[in-house]
């Protein structure tokens, strides 16, 4: 039996997805294609419980799978800052929280009852209650292609403090992401071109390369020896 993974959307501004995995190990390493938010994740392998902040991913690269049977985890909004561990400074990386033992774990000094995917939006709320989650709506709406009355490199400022990552460079892993998605569901190459503004073949395959680790015609064929991280339109 292989990983079941499912995910769902939630209401929280502050939250982007909410997913978890069941099941047992069947491959050794994933494809970790390209994201410009972040994620608290939970997992438990040979008995022991972890708990990570998993930063942005500025670019695809092949990663381990882990050992678990059980995991779970929180993917957060643009803008959405942990200030004791913001996202800016977990780029590429991974942060794990100490002393996660049975059903709970320490965040920013306090002891926190582990959340489950059904009660997320419950466990985030609390985190914003005692100020250990704030958001920047500024960043969601700049990403989101507002405009404002700052200049632009205090916007860029703003928007690279939250993330990490570079206006651009968000737009761009995004794009590539429904890229890749639009691609699977079996759309056209010239249809995602000019839905999404690639400027042509050689454009779009270089970008999937880089933010999703396979060519328009490798997603179009399954690679279960080493599949895709959640993939989904962002």
């Amino acid at each position: 039996m292989g990983l079941d993974v499912e995910h769902r959307p939630s209401e929280s501004p502050y939250i982007t997805r909410v997913w978890r995995a069941t099941g047992e190990q069947t491959v050794e390493a994933m494809t970790a294609v390209a994201y410009a938010r972040w994620d608290l994740v939970f997992w438990e392998a040979d008995g022991a419980m972890h708990v990570s902040v998993v930063g942005p991913e500025s670019r695809a690269y092949a990663a381990p799978v882990p050992d678990a049977t059980v995991s779970f985890g929180i993917n957060f909004e643009l803008g959405s800052v942990l200030p004791q561990l913001p996202a800016s400074r977990q780029v590429d990386g991974v942060a794990d929280l100490p002393d996660a033992t049975g059903r709970r774990f320490q965040l920013a000094g306090s002891t926190w009852d582990l959340p489950s995917y059904d009660n997320a939006e419950a466990f985030v709320a609390a985190l914003v209650r005692e100020g250990l989650l704030v958001q920047d709506r500024l960043v969601t709406d700049l990403h989101r292609g507002a405009s404002t009355d700052l200049s632009p490199r205090t916007e860029q400022r703003r928007f690279a403090a939250a993330t990490g990552l570079t206006r651009s460079t968000a737009r761009q892993i995004d794009r590539a992401r429904n890229a890749a998605v639009l691609i699977q569901e079996g759309r056209s190459f010239d249809d995602v071109i000019a839905e999404l503004g690639y400027y042509d073949q050689a454009h779009l395959g270089r970008s999937l390369s880089h933010y999703i680790g396979r060519t328009p015609t490798q997603l179009r064929r399954d690679t279960p020896d080493q599949p895709l991280s959640l993939l989904y339109k962002t």
